[in-house]
């Protein structure tokens, strides 16, 4: 009996991740103890290297769970306290308000965004003049939104699109007179090499629009949440943040959409493929179809949408309320004008936020514990005491290199803080700081599109629905995210050194 209930214990612990994974895990919280005994220095940087271990293994068991069992275990043996853990939670508040409220009044506007890019893919003929449009709207909207919601739209944009390619895929739009004298082998291969080529354009442009979203999320203080924390200790509104990001950001951003065209052009690293005309007309016809049975009400939905849409663009510009607040203005707007007034149809909106949410605030215990600890005290005395003008380089390359393996919210949320204090406590001037601050968000944000374990949005695309569906692995993810990982960050490092 005893047997079989520790069986199962061991079968519930951490789901159906790898055993392998469930021990090792198990092996970090019985070894913890005992290294903090000997030394509270090298028990904290063991920490952060397993906690970071869990971001990177985040395809085996969202982090969640054995990261909070190590911050559960560090509150515990005393390397931080349950009081120095709500107070980095409170400093971070804001960031927390624009995950739950702006996330979810992005998701009563996804009508509209689903339209737009619709109306995008079908009405553009060339691949590379599609893709550059799919990447700088995707930029452009995660400027202004957030870079998980308009991942998500377009992983919902994809996934109809598949699934009406599939819904037809035996009926009679495949079926046309010059296939009449092909043998049913031809024909099934025909259609399986029209399958693979379908799968490769979405693939392609679903790519092309993630690394849009990292493009415009670096650009703003709403675009990724790290950004509000650094704004947040900088004191920038909406406006002096893009102002200050401008030099770096906007080069990159054009650097970025070049790099997108050649890649569509020269059709390296996977891309290039092309939508096969028979998959165009059935897409269109679809389109068509969808177009003569809209009501005067989804017209209106979509127009108050817009509006709503314009009223969100404008409160985020001239900075009228916190990020968040602005995101619960946007979900009374949303819901009041197209009739969502159900409590359950309301939950759904919040189901997509609160998992990392909560992962953030894991995050915030590991920041106490470095903070209680030291832990970056000689990292940051070490590169200050560089000459000032290497100061912003060198942070730039630091953030860029930890993002690529861990996450840049994590990244972000420890040098900030660690830079802040600098600052608190005179060892480095205010025109410094802001010089930090910025190399630090543009660090985070560039490079670690590199891989899925640096953002977010890119880890979300990965484990959706539709990565199976177009052949998306990890491994492909990295191909495919390679040239603009070197592209944006040599960019960036030069924009840097130039301007700074």
């Amino acid at each position: 009996m005893m047997k079989n209930l520790s069986w199962a214990f061991a079968e519930n612990f951490l789901g159906h991740s790898a055993i392998w994974y469930k021990q090792l895990i198990v092996a970090f919280l019985i070894i913890n103890p005992f290294v903090f005994w000997i030394s509270p220095f090298a028990a904290g940087w063991l920490l952060i290297l397993e906690f970071i271990f869990t971001l990177a293994m985040a395809l085996k068991c969202y982090p969640l769970q054995p990261g909070g069992l190590l911050a559960l275990e560090a509150v515990v043996i005393g390397m931080t306290s349950p009081q120095a853990v709500y107070q980095e939670t409170i400093a971070n508040f804001e960031v927390i308000l624009l995950l739950v409220f702006m996330v979810a009044g992005i998701y009563f506007m996804r009508d509209l965004l689903l339209y737009t890019f619709t109306k995008i893919l079908l009405s553009i003929k060339s691949k590379a003049i599609l893709s550059i449009l799919f990447s700088f709207t995707a930029a452009f909207l995660s400027a202004f939104l957030d870079a998980l919601t308009v991942t998500a739209v377009l992983i919902s944009v994809a996934v109809g699109f598949f699934s009406v390619y599939h819904r037809v895929a035996s009926g009679k739009q495949f079926h046309h007179h010059d296939h009449d004298h092909s043998t049913d082998s031809e024909v099934t291969h025909d259609r399986r090499a029209e399958l693979e080529q379908f799968r490769s354009f979405l693939r392609s442009l679903i790519m092309h629009g993630a690394v849009g979203t990292a493009l415009g999320g670096v650009c703003t203080l709403v675009g990724e949440p790290q950004n509000l924390l650094i704004a947040e200790r900088a004191g920038w509104n909406f406006i002096e943040f893009f102002l200050r990001m401008a030099p770096i950001t906007m080069p990159v951003l054009a650097c970025g959409l070049v790099t997108c065209v050649v890649l569509e052009k020269l059709k390296w690293f996977d891309y290039g493929a092309t939508l096969p005309e028979t998959v165009a007309r059935t897409l269109s016809d679809f389109n068509a179809e969808q177009e003569a049975k809209r009501q005067d009400k989804m017209t209106a939905l979509l127009i108050a949408q817009a509006a709503i849409g314009v009223v969100l663009i404008l409160s985020l510009a001239f900075h009228v309320a916190s990020v968040g607040l602005v995101g619960l203005m946007i979900i009374v707007l949303l819901t009041a004008f197209t009739g969502v007034i159900e409590e359950h149809r309301i939950g759904h909106a919040f189901e997509e936020a609160l998992p990392f949410t909560a992962l953030l605030v894991v995050f915030f215990a590991v920041v106490a514990v470095i903070h209680e600890q030291h832990l970056f005290t000689p990292v940051i005395t070490e590169v200050l005491a560089m000459d000032r003008d290497l100061q912003p380089i060198m942070f730039f390359i630091a953030n860029g290199v930890l993002s690529m393996i861990s996450d840049n919210v994590f990244v972000a949320t420890v040098y900030i803080n660690e830079v802040a204090q600098a600052f608190k406590n005179g060892v480095i001037d205010r025109e410094q700081f802001d010089l930090l601050a910025i190399a630090i968000n543009t660090g985070t944000n560039l490079p670690s599109v590199a891989t899925p374990n640096g953002q977010a949005a890119f880890l979300f695309l990965l484990t959706s629905a539709l990565a199976p569906l177009i052949r998306l692995s990890y491994v492909k993810m990295l191909w495919m995210a390679l040239p603009y990982t070197i592209v944006l960050s040599i960019v960036g490092m030069i924009a840097i050194s130039v301007a700074f």
